[in-house]
């Protein structure tokens, strides 16, 4: 079983920047792809980023989010800047042992909490 912590959302002004952090916990050294996705209230949950030997990300975050990985830690960050009030939603980080990084989650085996992330105008 791998355990999954998000931490580092909040509420910022358009154009500003947070940076989203998920700490794995228990099996976590068999985790290998690691990924961000988003909820906004009363829509389907959307890919946003996700990390293996590659990087893949949304078109609507490219060029603005950044998603990386320290192996010693377990842990993947979601640097994101120039934030725009559609990104608001609940952030949740998701991990699978399984495949290659990937936008479908069906593919992902344990998911976190979320994380609120509010951009205002």
């Amino acid at each position: 079983q791998v355990q999954l912590v998000e931490s580092g959302g909040g509420l910022v002004q358009a154009g500003g920047s947070l940076r989203l952090s998920c700490a794995a916990s228990g099996r976590a050294f068999s985790v290998y792809v690691m990924g961000w996705f988003r909820q906004a209230p009363g829509k389907e949950r959307d890919f946003v980023a996700a990390i293996s030997q590659r990087t893949v990300y949304a078109d609507f975050v490219k060029g603005r989010f950044t998603i990386s990985r320290d192996g010693a830690k377990n842990t993947v960050y979601l640097q994101m800047n120039n934030l725009k009030p559609e990104d608001t939603a609940v952030y949740y980080c998701a991990a699978t042992n399984r495949g290659v990084a990937t936008s479908s989650a069906g593919n992902y085996d344990y998911w976190g909490q979320g994380s609120q992330v509010t951009v205002s105008s």
